[in-house]
């Protein structure tokens, strides 16, 4: 299982999102919010989207990570969040185990920094990570 942040929050508004021409999820609101904290050595690609979501993948150190995005929205406005990683691996690398995601990859490590340092998200939590 790949990890997943999950949090809480009223931050965005959702309904300026654009379409999600495959599924109506949202959730580019919060990977256009990430791409403007990351250092620009990171090199985040912009939103695109997916049936589960939206996605973008950022260069780290020497790695391509997939970023996905997803909105479980709430009538109240105070929508639940979900970012997963996936760190892409070699078919060598999968084959014999290696470099698989763990709770220290430096990667999940920064992304969770800013999701749990910023003061409108609550509940903030780390999932399938050992």
């Amino acid at each position: 299982m790949e990890p997943a942040i999950h949090f809480l929050t009223r931050l965005f508004d959702v309904s300026l999102e654009p379409e999600n021409p495959i599924n109506p999820i949202r959730g580019q609101s919060l990977l256009e919010w990430l791409r403007t904290r990351v250092p620009a050595q990171l090199e985040m690609t912009d939103a695109d989207a997916e049936d589960w979501g939206w996605y973008a993948h950022v260069s780290w150190e020497g790695r391509t990570y997939m970023v996905g995005a997803a909105a479980n929205e709430s009538a109240d406005g105070k929508h639940e969040w979900v970012l997963s990683l996936t760190k892409h691996r070699s078919l060598k690398e999968r084959v014999l185990g290696k470099a698989k995601m763990a709770a220290d990859d430096p990667c999940l490590v920064f992304f969770h920094g800013l999701i749990a340092q910023e003061p409108g998200f609550e509940a903030v939590s780390v999932e399938g990570v050992t």
